[in-house]
């Protein structure tokens, strides 16, 4: 899978994107990282991508252009006569105004070949950017800096999701929300009785039973209580 993000700060991901299993799998090639500046397509000395509101109000505002020329960029570097291409790939503008990110809409994007994200910043991005997109996304109902870190939380859930990233195959499967509902029961491990503070914490006594069909009943019930 291609990830193109659409970014005043390229690089800005280096860091999360270079550790763990996100980081094998970019090292074995299974997905690629490309950074793409809208300053690039700036019109001033100042490489500025932002300017006020009109009608007014505080703060400042995203320029269209700058961004729709870094999409049509990236869009005709990718080879858009491609029939393929243009059916396995999606354009997102990450946004509180957006849908909710799900584990269902990670899975959808999961068999695409390329997500282009556009990272907003400051009060917005000019509506007339929105004319290029596929999807407008939200990963919560809350308001942050900038959209880069919400593109990290949908990159990460989106390539862990492809064959050969995750180490258990079978953990993604039976994972919460897999089923687009369902969370997952919870877990324990060694020691079997752990003592903190003079306090005894036992292992419930089911999971060391080896009784295979009442653990299943237990995580069952237990997956529909958290």
């Amino acid at each position: 899978m291609r990830i193109d993000l659409i970014t005043i700060f390229p690089n800005c991901l280096d860091d999360y994107f270079s550790v763990g299993i996100l980081a094998r799998a970019l090292k074995k090639k299974i997905w690629s990282l490309k950074y793409h500046n809208p300053r690039q397509f700036s019109k001033d000395k100042h490489k500025s991508v932002d300017d006020r509101p009109f009608g007014g109000g505080a703060g400042m505002v995203m320029m269209a252009e700058p961004l729709i020329k870094t999409i049509l960029k990236i869009i005709k570097g990718g080879n858009p006569s491609s029939p393929r291409l243009r059916r396995a790939r999606k354009i997102i503008m990450l946004t509180p105004r957006g849908k909710k990110l799900t584990q269902k809409k990670l899975q959808e994007y999961s068999k695409l070949d390329q997500l282009i994200i556009i990272c907003g910043r400051y009060e917005g991005i000019d509506e007339r950017v929105v004319k290029f997109v596929d999807e407008q996304i939200s990963i919560g109902d809350y308001v942050l800096s900038g959209g880069e870190i919400a593109a990290g939380c949908l990159i990460d859930g989106v390539i862990r999701l492809l064959p050969k990233v995750a180490g258990n195959a079978e953990s993604i499967k039976d994972e919460s929300f897999s089923d687009g509902s369902k969370k997952e029961y919870p877990q324990y491990t060694r020691p079997e009785i752990l003592k903190i503070n003079k306090k005894m914490m036992a292992v419930p006594k089911v999971l060391v039973s080896g009784h295979h069909t009442k653990i299943a009943t237990w995580r069952n019930k237990k997956r529909h209580l958290v």
